[in-house]
């Protein structure tokens, strides 16, 4: 099936399944710090959970250039065999710490901080490894399976999470986080160095981080990609907060109720992984599309009256986020020269995650001061502000028209075309990514 066609390849394998069992422990650990910091170590404080996302997630902004040109520069191997390894030791520290009764907000805030420095060194690596494992033509293929291992692992590890943070408590959660980061060491060690595809490396020397900045720069394509990446990643991804908010505040349930509520969404997260890993070469239309339909159901999981009604919400929002996140992240990967895909990918990292500390802390304040469905209304109006720029641009770049037949009946008395001569449904033309519009 074409769906899972890089499966097929050993390497890409192995691969998936080390990741798919160190992504359910990350989600376990996510869930149980999450509810460790709101139900335990604070009265149900929003802004107190914004503050360690922004903190494990900030560096993202900070450090994107120089983990990028790391990615393009050394063995993304070597490196992530040093950032798991270094991730599981932080799952430990923070572990012991609060199995022992010692653990105290300011420790979570310092431990997601430590961890936020690895992870953005460890997102760009582990981005572009994947094309190491497969061909180009395999490349959002690979993409779009490696969203559905993430989103097949928050369906699991959250309800995991949630089931074992009430029974014996968030600390041998992180515990069981550490154990889960071997399975990804052992599958680097199983996927033979000289087996993995030679790409160009960054020339060393000055001026290589500007240089991916400046490619960036003339790829209009690209950036409209990130500015959408950014408002919707910035104010519409914070699903912990929105849903402990909602789940805690609004309808007064526990960590398993929490757990539950982030795997129903997940449901829907795998679906639109899988359907974007069917569906070919990413397009940009498919990109802003997805945005509107998160906006419009997030707007409707907002109006939720009810626990029930809330998790059939939820079902779509997960579906139409992963669809427009796993197509941007595909159309930027496979669009890009691949000696600069280490820095355009940390960039993008950068401006996905690295939004969190300006959204949550922001999103957690609204939810506190107007109520959680009132942070979900933020996170609607992300989405349609996204897909409107999205389609302007598209519309002024290919310099579209609505036209008017009256001879037609329907429907089509109404075509839209293009001044540039492209066909009146919108059909992709063979042309450079630098002058890519409709993908």
């Amino acid at each position: 099936m074409s769906t899972f066609k890089s499966l097929h390849i050993l390497n890409y394998r192995i691969w998936f399944i080390g990741a798919l069992v160190s992504n359910i422990g990350t989600w376990m650990q996510r869930t149980a710090q999450d509810w460790l910091v709101f139900d335990h170590l604070t009265d149900q404080d929003a802004g107190a959970m914004g503050i360690t996302m922004a903190l494990q997630l900030g560096p993202q902004l900070f450090l994107a250039p120089v983990a990028g040109l790391v990615a393009d520069r050394y063995s993304r191997k070597q490196l992530l065999v040093m950032t798991q390894s270094v991730m599981a030791l932080l799952s430990t520290g923070l572990g012991i710490l609060v199995v022992i009764g010692a653990g105290q907000l300011w420790h979570v805030y310092c431990f997601a901080l430590l961890l936020g420095l690895v992870s953005a060194l460890d997102a760009p690596v582990r981005q572009t490894f994947v094309s190491e494992l497969v061909r180009d033509d395999y490349l959002s293929n690979a993409v779009a399976l490696n969203s559905a291992s993430f989103n097949v692992a928050r369906m699991i590890g959250p309800a995991v999470a949630g089931l074992l943070t009430v029974a014996v408590g968030p600390g041998w959660v992180f515990l069981i986080n550490t154990v889960t980061f071997l399975a990804m060491l052992l599958s680097l060690w199983r996927i033979p160095t000289a087996s993995l595809r030679q790409l160009p490396r960054a020339a060393p020397g000055k001026g290589r981080i500007r240089e991916g900045l400046r490619y960036v720069r003339f790829r209009p394509d690209i950036v409209v990609v990130l500015v959408a990446v950014f408002i919707v990643g910035t104010l519409g991804l914070n699903f912990v907060l929105f849903i402990a908010a909602m789940v805690g505040t609004e309808f007064g349930l526990d960590a398993s109720a929490f757990g539950l509520m982030n795997s129903i969404m997940a449901i829907g997260s795998v679906t639109g992984a899988l359907l974007s890993a069917g569906r070919g070469k990413p397009r940009l239309r498919m990109i802003f599309g997805a945005a509107a339909a998160f906006g419009v159901t997030s707007g409707l999981a907002a109006l939720a009256p009810d626990y029930f009604w809330f998790g059939v919400a939820l079902v779509p929002v997960g579906l139409f986020a992963i669809t427009m996140m796993t197509s941007a992240n595909g159309y930027v990967q496979t669009t890009t020269d691949p000696v600069m895909r280490g820095r355009v990918m940390a960039l993008y990292m950068a401006i996905f995650m690295g939004g969190t500390p300006i959204g949550a802390p922001l999103v957690g304040w609204v939810a506190n001061v107007a109520g959680p469905r009132w942070s979900l209304t933020v996170a609607a109006a992300s989405g349609i502000a996204a897909a409107l720029i999205g389609m302007v641009w598209i519309i002024r770049a290919r310099q579209l028209r609505l036209t008017f037949n009256r001879r037609a009946r329907g429907l089509r008395l109404f075509s839209v075309v293009s001044t540039l001569g492209d066909t009146a449904n919108g059909a992709a033309r063979d042309q450079k990514p630098d002058d890519a519009v409709e993908r």
